[in-house]
């Protein structure tokens, strides 16, 4: 993923929230561009991503985030092992986000599938998850394909 855009209700509180929890998995940065309707988009960057945050035009006609309207379920992040997983949900808790479930591991999934779920401050479902190496490469090119040239 190159980068993702999330409306917010409240642009700096979501900047806050979005640079605590994600500065210590190396998300190390962020910067602003501008919007097609003349909005500041702020970027927060990591490795090899970004999110970007924009604020709502009219907060108070918002309509409540439904995970099954059209539109995005929920992001998940990868992160570097377990014990980040672990520190990321202590943050994640003294942040006062809402956890829906985990850290844990979530073998009805895959065994070794690692996953803390919880919200951002718009009630945006969040994921971060760590599998052990090799339990879910499905992002790599396997060998086998033809390499180019």
């Amino acid at each position: 993923m190159h980068h993702v855009d999330l409306v917010v209700s409240d642009v700096e509180r979501s900047l806050r929230f979005y640079r605590e929890l994600l500065g210590p998995l190396g998300w190390h940065g962020a910067s602003t561009a501008p919007g097609e309707r003349g909005e500041t988009i702020h970027y927060v960057y990591g490795p090899g991503s970004s999110i970007g945050l924009r604020q709502t035009p009219d907060p108070e006609a918002g309509v409540a985030v439904d995970r099954y309207r059209i539109g995005l379920h929920h992001l998940c992040l990868e992160v570097v092992d377990l014990a980040a997983l672990e520190a990321a949900a202590e943050r994640v808790r003294q942040l006062g986000a809402r956890i829906t479930d985990g850290p844990r591991e979530f073998t009805e999934y895959r065994p070794g599938y690692h996953a803390l779920f919880f919200e951002d401050p718009d009630g945006i479902k969040l994921e971060l998850v760590w599998t052990p190496p090799g339990t879910y490469d499905y992002q790599h090119a396997p060998e086998t394909r033809d390499q180019p040239g």
